[in-house]
């Protein structure tokens, strides 16, 4: 037993104390075992495997001294025997997990692919019965991600090439939101085991929620030509056909599995999600509504009808909602969106006190889930303006694409920005698509590359050639998604606000449309909005506020630096005056004006965001001064805004 500790902490240690017990009792079993286990430890390999070469020890017919001396061989780079030993023991015990990994290592060491693959692929069939992974498993399955993560750190650093453990180290990674680390995760696991289809299959995922549709898509096709029929296979591939905009494939995609499994309430979600984003409301709430059935307390759904705006929840269902929040066992996800939901519902119902105290409820248990910093925008905004002067920009006049072609509206969600995507992509010449992660892509790599902690220092050492070669990449990355053949395209990613001097550098001749909103509409308009990601400010008014000046002072310094680079476009104002902010919008991109752009409400176009039904509707000023209704429960909101909250309302002109 001493020895075995002695083992994991010091090998030198364990080797001496096996070298004094059999000096008493000279060929005892299990100290040569150790004794051999702490020579190959501590590399020594040719004297560990004198020692298991013992006949005490070598006619044992012991699996654990088979598979000790199939380590020690591998040490000396004896493959071919050590592969020999390997199989005997799978032969003799199948469920040997490391067996069956220490295998596909000594394949992939002599070249030989297949078998590797074949081997890790039993690795990940055997490793349902390892206590370690099962005990990740489950802190993974109750998300208990942190505790998952340790384990599975602790585990892949004795097993490095564990598949399993890798995929579900990669599960974990993105559910935390770091997706290229998930990403790279799975791309380790398939190298090792091409066949792990499930590895696959949650590389598809990844890419698709990082917009790699054409990526993920690839994927789902080698999964789908190794099992055509299998639903989970055919539900992925209608997600990344919805992400491609490819929206009446992916309906038809979704309605052929509930055709044949029709009891999943999550594909009947998927298929409403569907269904809303291309403009068929009336089918997307038959779709929500057939979720429910199957699972009436699955709080996504809920919310989802309460996301489509302009939808009204009945008497009945809004009991419904009430009944299912006393469920037992109701998940903390399933609580939060039911909140979200009831608020909406009350709201509607103009019950604004029992509305807020739902939204109320809805936000603090998401924001309890984040590990949002508030204080780390504000030292990010900072950087940007001690970097991005006046003087770094006119010393970097030249370089970056010339291409004109893209329209990036930028702001707050909730602010009016689709809106002013709905007008814009009304007109003849420019085709909306979607909020595009491709600017944060750009700048993320960027940061890695040069190892810098924040990334306007990187963008400081790029060349002219340099800077046009990201902006050429940015438009071949965004090319996917334009299938109009309009010379122009809206990115309307409202987080962009903070790389307005990155897409400044690389892209000159590109338009900045900053869409702004009274903050006190704006903001509970975001704290009344369960988002599905990327929005971590929006669960805390008080962070509401501070994002909110944040983006105001930063908005402020590019103004000062940039000068008439970024046009500023006020909803109330818009409301007010449609026709004279469209003229005025339209001549900032040098486009002619148009009437549909008035008549945008007729565009049937593919709207994604929260605002995909309200943008459907002809202007209305009902919700310029709702906010008012909560007025009194908004006092940290205002608190925060500070000098950003303007000295009065913002009326419409």
């Amino acid at each position: 037993m001493q020895l075995r500790k002695l083992l994991t902490a010091d090998a030198g240690a364990a080797e001496a104390q096996a070298r004094e017990i059999l000096k008493a009792i000279p060929g005892q079993l299990d100290s040569l075992f150790l004794l051999a286990v702490a020579l190959r430890l501590q590399d020594k390999h040719a004297e560990a495997l004198a020692v298991l070469q013992q006949p005490v020890l070598a006619l044992s017919g012991k699996i654990p001294v088979e598979f000790e001396t199939a380590l020690v061989l591998a040490g000396l780079g004896r493959c071919n025997e050590a592969i020999a030993v390997l199989k005997r023991i799978v032969g003799r015990e199948p469920q040997h997990i490391a067996a069956w990994r220490t295998l596909g290592d000594q394949y992939v060491r002599i070249g030989q692919a297949a078998a590797a693959d074949d081997a890790y692929f039993r690795h990940v069939q055997a490793s349902v019965h390892n206590r370690q992974l099962v005990e990740a498993a489950t802190a993974l399955g109750d998300n208990r991600l942190a505790e998952a993560e340790r384990l599975l750190r602790s585990y892949l650093k004795a097993c490095p090439t564990d598949v399993a453990a890798i995929r579900m180290l990669a599960e974990v990674a993105a559910r935390l939101g770091r997706l290229e680390e998930a990403e790279s995760l799975l791309t380790r696991a398939l190298e090792l085991c091409p066949s792990f289809d499930a590895a696959r299959a949650n590389y598809a995922a990844v890419l698709n929620r990082q917009m790699k549709a054409v990526a993920a898509l690839a994927q789902v096709d080698l999964l789908r030509a190794r099992d055509p029929q299998q639903p989970g296979y055919r539900v992925l591939e209608a997600a990344v056909l919805a992400r491609l905009g490819e929206m009446e494939r992916a309906v038809a995609a979704y309605r052929a599995v509930l055709q044949e499994v029709p009891n999943q309430p999550k594909v009947w979600m998927s298929l409403g999600h569907t269904l809303k984003t291309a403009g068929r409301q009336g089918e997307a709430v038959e779709a929500y509504r057939e979720s429910l059935k199957l699972q009436p307390w699955l709080g996504e759904t809920w919310w989802s009808l309460a996301n489509l705006k302009t939808f009204r929840f009945t008497e009945a269902e809004i009991a419904e909602m009430r009944a299912q929040l006393e469920r037992p066992g109701l998940t903390e996800e399933d609580r939060l969106h039911l909140h979200f939901a009831l608020g909406k519902a009350l709201e509607d119902r103009a019950d604004y006190e029992g509305s807020f105290g739902h939204y109320d409820q809805g936000n603090a248990a998401r924001r309890g889930m984040l590990d949002y910093e508030a204080e780390k925008v504000s030292e990010h905004k900072e950087t940007l303006k001690r970097v991005l002067t006046a003087e770094f920009f006119a010393g970097r006049a030249q370089g970056g694409s010339e291409a004109p072609d893209p329209i990036f509206i930028v702001g707050l969600p909730r602010s009016g920005s689709t809106l002013v995507e709905q007008i814009l992509a009304s007109h003849s010449q420019v085709e909306g698509t979607m909020e595009l992660p491709d600017i944060f892509a750009l700048v993320g790599r960027l940061k890695d590359a040069a190892g810098k902690p924040f990334y306007p220092d990187v963008i400081a050492a790029l060349t002219p050639d340099e800077r046009r070669e990201l902006g050429e990449e940015y438009l071949a990355r965004t090319a996917v998604h334009r299938k109009l053949g309009r010379p122009f395209f809206i990115d309307k990613m409202p987080n962009n606000f903070l790389q307005i001097g990155f897409m400044a550098l690389i892209l000159p001749r590109a338009k900045i449309i900053d869409v702004r909103r009274h903050p006190m509409a704006c903001g509970f308009s975001c704290f009344k909005q369960h988002f599905a990601r990327g929005q971590g400010f929006s669960y805390s008014l008080e962070d509401i506020g501070r994002y909110y000046a944040d983006y105001v002072e930063l908005m402020d310094h590019y103004d000062a630096v940039l000068p008439g680079r970024i046009r500023r476009i006020q909803y109330e104002e818009l409301v007010g005056d449609l026709e004279g902010n469209v003229r005025r919008l339209l001549d900032y991109c040098g486009l002619a004006f148009e009437e549909n752009c008035l008549r945008y409400y007729q565009n049937d176009r593919i709207v994604r965001t929260a605002s995909s039904e309200q943008v459907r509707l002809p202007i209305f000023a009902d919700a310029v001064e709702h906010w008012r209704h909560y007025e009194k429960w908004l006092e940290p909101l205002q608190k925060a805004l500070g000098n950003a909250l303007p000295a009065g309302p913002a009326k419409a002109s």
